[in-house]
């Protein structure tokens, strides 16, 4: 039986994952995600296949670079099942309302200012809208738990495993029986660590021919999450000692939830000093919420809690602040106050209003928490940018910047390296989702230390297993 995959997206790049699985006559589209940064304009491009003959979606997790095309795909035909875990289903539809929302407003604002100019036939619309989201949601069928098989056809099974990436992600296994020899390939969406801050850490796989592995710190290692928290307490406290404020951009999924969780830590800890911490983020408060709803999810640590019926990420100093007013008021704080903000990589949200209002303050800090892709404000923060522009003006960097990676929900090259080496019968990996330069790195260390044949994946490119 053939087996043709071409990588549409996340192909010599991090965002936009979306791969396609021709087995026999069966067609399954692993990931369908949205193109953010540089390559944020490849949304809007047609896709290279026809959305009306896949069969299946299967989803490995809800980050938008690898769920947020999903509306766009059904209103280009796609009728077939969308197969995740029910975590996954959960926060796919917040995070892809979120998603429609930011369209629509962005499109306004940029519609109003065209149609001054009488230009306003050169404003894209929105990718899809709120109704589109709705739809798509409906596709939603089948919910798999981890270690759960399902058969797509006589031929074709899938299992789930643990990526210890987010809640409810996955890495997938597909079994294929080629006129009687079983061939496994697996996709592994993101991986996560071996060290967990609240979640349950990543599964090993055992057995492969073949994977399709994520790349994105292919080329350096985090430091140990021990480390990492340590340095974000000293940044804090240091930060409050400046009399400033903080500000975290923050993605709303996973790291709003685990910052809060070591905030929550330092409180109990009494190491924190004494502030106020506002969460500002509908889509990070709802996300919150949904964690809160799958606890067996959660690792050892964390379950105690709940079961002392203690909230992991609740304490008095939190505020959760989810309409506009409550978000503007933070801005006549001028001290003391801790800032969660989306979004992640200061491409929009109300981050932005944070920066605008702190960056340019000596006495003020901003923390990195989370991978800054190119062409984002963030990445231009964290590589030394002395001025920004933010809505429309020019912005001066003085706030002291911190950048720590330790948080990183992905896996570094250590762990990828343990991971990949650790599975048997492993004839070729497919290096996909990283930085061009990262994958060179990264597959050369797959060469001379596990001695393992690898390929970086091209865009479009059509590989037969």
């Amino acid at each position: 039986m053939s087996v043709l995959i071409r990588s549409y997206g996340a192909a010599e790049t991090v965002t936009g994952s979306c791969h396609l699985l021709t087995i026999g006559r069966l067609n399954v589209l692993v990931d369908c995600g949205m193109f953010q940064g540089e390559n944020e304009d490849l949304n809007y491009e047609p896709f290279e296949f026809d959305p009306r003959k896949i069969d299946y979606l299967v989803l490995t997790h809800a980050h938008i670079d690898h769920c947020g095309r999903i509306p766009k795909l059904y209103r280009d035909g796609f009728r077939g099942k969308i197969i995740s875990t029910l975590p996954t289903k959960r926060i796919a539809r917040i995070m892809l309302l979120d998603s429609a929302k930011v369209m629509l407003e962005e499109y306004r604002t940029l519609y109003k200012k065209a149609l001054r100019k009488g230009k306003e036939d050169e404003v894209r619309p929105p990718l899809y809208y709120e109704d589109d989201v709705y739809d798509a949601m409906e596709l939603f069928k089948i919910q798999l738990e981890y270690n759960q098989t399902l058969k797509l056809d006589e031929n074709v099974s899938i299992t789930f495993r643990n990526a210890g990436h987010i809640l409810g992600s996955a890495f997938v296994e597909f079994n294929i029986n080629d006129n009687g020899v079983n061939k496994k390939i697996v996709f592994t969406g993101d991986l996560g660590l071996k060290e967990k801050l609240i979640i349950n850490p990543l599964e090993d796989e055992e057995y492969a021919d073949y994977v399709y592995t994520e790349s994105t710190y292919g080329n350096r290692n985090h430091k140990n999450l021990e480390e990492s928290i340590k340095e974000f307490e000293e940044a804090i406290v240091t930060s409050f000692k400046d009399g400033g404020n903080v500000v975290i951009p923050t993605f709303a999924l996973e790291r709003s939830q685990e910052i809060l969780y070591i905030l929550r830590k330092m409180y109990d800890k009494g190491t924190l000093p004494e502030c106020q911490v506002f969460l500002d983020s509908p889509l990070a408060i709802s996300a919150t919420r949904i964690f809160l709803q799958f606890p067996e999810y959660f690792n050892e640590e964390v379950r105690q809690m709940i079961k002392r019926g203690e909230n992991p990420f609740i304490f008095p100093y939190v505020r959760f602040t989810e309409t506009v007013e409550e978000s503007k008021k933070i801005n006549d704080i001028k001290n003391g106050a801790i800032i969660l903000a989306g979004s992640g990589m200061c491409t929009g949200g109300r981050i932005k209003h944070h920066l605008k209002h702190n960056l340019w303050r000596p006495e003020s800090s901003v923390i990195f928490v989370g991978y800054q892709t190119r062409g984002t404000l963030g990445r231009e923060i964290i590589d030394g940018a002395k001025m920004v522009r933010i809505y429309g003006e020019e912005i001066l960097v003085r706030a002291k910047i911190y950048t720590i990676n330790g948080f990183s929900s992905h896996a570094d090259q250590k762990t990828l390296l343990s991971w990949l080496g650790n599975i048997k019968g492993l004839k070729n990996v497919f290096i996909i989702h990283g930085d061009k330069e990262v994958m060179h790195v990264f597959k050369d260390k797959l060469d001379k230390e596990l001695h393992l044949k690898s390929h970086i994946v091209k865009k479009g490119e059509g590989i037969h297993l």
